[in-house]
């Protein structure tokens, strides 16, 4: 059986949150809910859904958002699983609520998520690589195909190592004040 998450307009959804009894729980990962989220948000990404140690009130409604609210939609049975009663979702996610023009919480400071860096990074390399083996020799093809390949395994391993180098750079480390 497929669990259905009932789906709350961003207004519908602050009409909730300021009376109080409501929570709003973004599933996106830490580094994307540093960058931008809703004031009072919730966040308990989705990559370490089981493990998470959600403190819900059974009386409260339970409104769960992401960014586009693509992955809410295809993770609703195991999010809904959570919750005792009815489990709803911000239709449209962050970025509907951003639309509807309610307020966000943004750290220009946080770095870039890193899956937008991991594209930006691979797609430069491929982008690089073709146009070298074109302009220089074809050999540079080779660095495209590498790329490639890259995310392939990325794909289906789970494992990205350009996410692991990446978060190794300067920009991404945790200031300590």
């Amino acid at each position: 059986m497929t669990a259905v998450l009932n789906k709350l307009s961003p207004l519908k959804v602050k009409e909730r949150l300021d009376a109080g009894y409501a929570v709003l729980v973004d599933i996106r990962e830490a580094d994307e809910f540093a960058r931008r989220h809703i004031m009072g948000a919730q966040s308990q990404p989705l990559s370490a859904w089981e493990k998470a140690h959600l403190n819900l009130d059974p009386d409260t409604d339970v409104i769960f958002t992401c960014r586009s609210g693509m992955r809410t939609a295809g993770a609703c049975d195991r999010l809904a699983a959570r919750v005792k009663g009815e489990a709803f979702v911000l239709d449209g996610g962050l970025d509907a609520w951003a639309g509807a023009g309610l307020p966000i919480v943004t750290d220009a400071d946080a770095p870039m998520e890193i899956m937008r860096q991991v594209q930006i990074a691979a797609g430069s390399l491929v982008l690089l690589g073709a146009l070298l083996g074109f302009l220089v020799a074809p050999v540079w093809f080779a660095l495209s195909a590498f790329v490639g390949g890259g995310l392939v395994f990325a794909g289906v391993s789970g494992f990205c190592g350009m996410a692991r180098l990446l978060m190794l750079a300067p920009w991404n480390r945790v200031k300590t004040i």
